[in-house]
């Protein structure tokens, strides 16, 4: 026997000598050290005195899992070597890795005295794997998962069940670009933030979210399939979400369409994560569907919605050469004086064809053109159109006053738009007074922004208005900063005109007179409206009641009618 040990000794000697940096502990059949090494010492900031007669686990940083060391215990118990890396806690606090073999030396009946355990810092390999894992795994400006994280999410929840029903929400922020053209992409990317911390709020501790890219999110419901909690969840969502984000002197609200589909996974099946995608596929559909219903919606997947999928994105693809085929036109809708019954001016109103679907209303397609970026070169041909059309109708002697003309927040905000709208007009020879230039109020909701474009547009002689008045968030104070001519009444208030809509728009009309403003009520069709308005001495109208938007020539029948 001491010859034995003599021996074992004399190998361990050897296996120190074999490299300076190796980390040597030996313990007795319990656990607790009889050696240590320089090196142990060095690593976990202990004395020798205070590690000799300690248990082993005086290291243990509480990172694994009672399981992992009961595993380990459980292999050298029985005589065999372990292998592993395990994650240490020195005495200051810190944190260090090590790779680790653990050789049990056994009695003459086979059942291990002494362990001896060898390892090697690797600590900085394991930060280098962890960036790594971060970049592969994590998305990092919100610090979500990414998709890449769905085969081991899917793994583990393979563990416990061969198969599950997996709800899957894919969650996008309506009309997000033009919040970040309206704004900036730093308060894009606050916002994207702020909305990946109040989602993960609201996910329980089997779900999963991830932020699928851009202004995109998709959360993973585990075992649920019920629609009634599907709706709770969805409820959180939008209830979460609709607290406006303080973003420096601004506050943002946002709305979210969501896309659900729920399927049954087998999460042993080699194929598991192309079957998940497929879901996500379905919801994605559904999504869009939601957004097809003016956003701040939520749809589940069914059959036919793959047919309404196909005609986005045939509409996508149309627009893309729709302005080159010449496949757009504008039409006009006359602005009336409500005392004088007279042609005051027109609303010109952009019009698209396609060449198979036929006529495809603007709530659909503008915000597509928006989301691929054509909203620019489209706007500035409407301008130029517009511009066009006025100039003619004055040399043949039809003298509106003004045409007033939608701009996108998108297309506002360019550098170049206030100067473009210059040399469009100075081509036409057309006095900038007869353009009237209409814009939403979510467009100035950033007034330092917004105000300086406001003055050049006044210092070039041309006019604002401010459409669907009363629809946005933003405070009246801008109507005292800014410089605006125009408020027009949204067509909401006006169609149904019950007792709180005729407060309103008697408030809305009393506002713009004592602040001189002229006001425009849209979307007048009877006759009560009509009478109703003239006893507010509301200025001017617009609506079905006079005419629907018509091309040029029945713009000049209507004037030859009213006019003369």
């Amino acid at each position: 026997m001491d010859n034995e040990n003599q021996l074992v000794n004399k190998l361990k000697n050897i296996q120190y000598a074999l490299n300076e940096s190796a980390i040597v502990a030996i313990t007795d059949k319990t656990g607790v050290l009889t050696f240590v090494n320089d090196r142990f010492c060095e690593t976990s900031k202990y004395s020798r005195e205070e590690l000799i007669g300690s248990y082993q686990n005086i290291v243990n940083s509480g990172y694994h899992s009672r399981e992992f060391f009961k595993e380990m215990w459980r292999t050298i118990g029985n005589g065999k070597i372990w292998q592993g890396e395990i994650k240490n806690r020195a005495k200051d606090g810190t944190f260090y890795w090590v790779d680790t073999t653990i050789v049990p030396f056994l009695n003459e009946k086979g059942k291990p005295y002494e362990y001896i355990a060898i390892r090697y810092e690797i600590t900085q390999r394991k930060e280098y794997e962890e960036k790594l894992k971060r970049v592969a795994y994590y998305d990092p400006l919100t610090g979500l998962p990414n998709r890449n994280m769905l085969d081991g999410w899917l793994a583990m929840k393979a563990e416990c069940a061969n198969d599950a029903t997996i709800s899957v929400l894919m969650i996008d922020i309506d009309r997000f670009k033009a919040i970040n053209d309206t704004f900036s992409f730093d308060t894009g990317n606050l916002i994207l933030k702020n909305v990946a911390k109040r989602l993960e709020n609201i996910i329980g501790t089997e779900d999963l979210l991830i932020r699928e890219g851009a202004d995109k999110f998709i959360i993973f419901l585990f075992n649920v399939s019920s629609k009634k909690e599907i709706l709770e969840t969805i409820s959180l969502i939008k209830q979460q979400l609709s607290v406006p984000f303080q973003m420096k002197q601004e506050r943002v609200t946002i709305s979210v369409s969501i896309g659900i589909s729920i399927e049954k996974l087998e999460l042993h099946h080699s194929c598991r994560v192309d079957m998940l995608q497929n879901n996500v596929q379905k919801a994605d559909t559904a999504m869009y569907h939601a957004k097809e219903q003016f956003g701040n919606s939520h749809c589940f997947n069914t059959d036919d919605q793959n047919v309404e999928q196909k005609r986005y994105t045939e509409l996508e693809l149309g627009l893309r050469k729709a302005l080159q085929e010449e496949q757009f036109h504008v039409v006009y809708q006359p602005i009336i004086d409500i005392k004088t019954n007279k042609i005051n001016g027109v609303e010109a109103l952009l019009r698209w064809t396609h060449p198979e679907l036929g006529i495809v209303s603007p709530a659909e397609f503008i915000p597509i053109l928006e989301e691929i970026g054509s909203i620019i070169p489209v706007g500035n041909w409407v301008l130029q159109t517009v511009i066009k059309q006025m100039k003619q109708w004055h040399e043949d002697g039809i003298f509106i006053n003004r045409a007033s003309i939608n701009v996108s927040p998108i297309q506002f905000r360019t550098d170049c738009f206030v100067e473009n709208l210059r040399e469009m007009l100075e081509k036409e020879d057309l006095d900038p007074k007869y353009i009237d230039l209409e814009i939403t109020e979510g467009t100035i909701l950033d007034i330092q922004g917004s105000q300086p474009i406001l003055e050049r547009l006044r210092n070039l002689g041309v006019y604002v208005s401010i459409d669907d008045f009363g629809t946005g968030y933003s405070s009246l104070s801008y109507l005292k900063q800014l410089p605006i001519s125009t408020i027009k009444i949204d067509q909401s208030f006006i169609s149904n005109l019950d007792e709180q809509d005729e407060m309103i728009v008697n408030t809305i009309i009393n506002l713009g007179e004592n602040l001189f403003f002229n006001i425009v009520a849209e979307g007048v069709e009877t006759k009560e409206q009509l009478d109703y308005l003239q006893q507010q001495d509301c200025y001017e109208g617009q609506g079905y009641y006079w005419s629907k938007p018509v091309e040029p020539e029945k713009i000049i029948e209507f004037y030859g009618e009213n006019n003369e």
